[in-house]
């Protein structure tokens, strides 16, 4: 494993990696990706191997330029062009009908393909200078959190990654919005970095995924994702006082209020409030960055409260609801 600057020469280096079927974690505006040639069956493979990823799970094919899709997918289903004209570059992820040439290895089998185009500059460059489109699922062991630096990368794959760009902590800090444009009506597969309300307000009846099937069409499903390995207990908003942990345990908060309430019941080893003004956005980008912290303190146990179910508050729950114990 070598790990690289954004200079020019070393994202040059990233893309000739790609292109020779090399595994590159690269930073978006989500979380970190663990990249490889979306063409190459045989790096694609890799990348099941370095995550311990299940071969069921689809994985996300990035590309540089919003029209650079129309060569994985095809973007004449209703809303594909008009969302990626307004999000894209951006969080947010579509699921559409693939191309024929779209290696089934990465689609699972289906006969769609999930896409999206970055907001992070570096990632795009790389993209770019590679020449393929990138199948990219985040830069981790299957399950576990999700890297917002380099760093967790390094500690979380090590050597089962040929390179790794420090591109610095990623500014959303949690996974893409990923939308199926195959069904009817569209329905919202994961909720992330992009508020669902802002794609509620384009398609008219848009539907949230039930997380009851295990069959997953697209990254991020499983009921179980985005651990720890502390067991983490997530309660309702406001239900920390009243918690009772079975250890040295730490709490996530959700404001000065909930934090002092937290503290003041002496329970707690530690109180982490996400955000003090109750900022589902800032809540959002330190989210895995604090679970990493949290996790390597060796706590007994993790403990959150429940985020409102708005906004980027609604990715910030789903990330805790799969990362707790059920």
């Amino acid at each position: 494993m070598e790990l690289l600057t954004t200079s020019a020469r070393d994202l040059d280096r990233a893309a000739e990696a790609i292109r020779a079927g090399l595994l590159v974690a690269i930073p978006t505006e989500t979380v970190y990706g663990l990249g490889a040639d979306a063409w190459n069956r045989v790096a694609l493979a890799r990348v099941f191997e370095a995550k311990r990823r299940p071969s069921f799970d689809p994985l996300i094919v990035h590309v540089a330029e919003p029209g650079g899709a129309a060569e994985v997918a095809d973007l004449s289903v209703p809303y594909a062009r008009v969302l990626s004209e307004r999000f894209w570059p951006g969080p947010l992820t579509m699921v559409l009908p693939k191309r024929d040439r779209v290696p089934d290895l990465a689609t699972s089998g289906l006969p769609t393909v999930a896409v999206r185009c970055p907001a992070n500059t570096f990632a795009r460059q790389i993209i770019r200078r590679s020449g393929v489109p990138v199948a990219a699922p985040s830069a981790n062991p299957f399950g576990y959190l999700s890297p917002t630096r380099a760093e967790h990368v390094v500690a979380q794959l090590g050597d089962r990654v040929d390179f790794i760009v420090d591109g610095g902590r990623c500014p959303v800090g949690v996974e893409s919005t990923v939308l199926d444009l195959s069904s009817d009506p569209p329905l919202v597969l994961r909720p992330g970095g992009l508020p669902v309300e802002l794609l509620a307000d384009i398609i008219h009846g848009l539907a949230v995924y039930d997380r009851a099937t295990t069959s997953p069409t697209a990254p991020g499903q499983l009921p179980s994702h985005y651990a720890p390995a502390r067991p983490l207990y997530l309660v309702a908003s406001g239900g920390l006082p009243g918690a009772v942990p079975g250890g040295t345990a730490a709490a996530l908060c959700f404001g000065v209020e909930s934090t002092r309430a937290a503290l003041r019941s002496g329970r707690w080893a530690k109180v982490v409030d996400l955000s003090p003004n109750r900022d589902p956005v800032q809540a959002a980008a330190a989210l895995f960055d604090i679970l990493h912290e949290l996790d390597a303190a060796l706590f007994d146990e993790l403990w959150a409260e429940r985020l409102p179910d708005l906004g980027l508050g609604l990715a910030v729950n789903d990330r805790l609801y799969k990362a707790s114990v059920k």
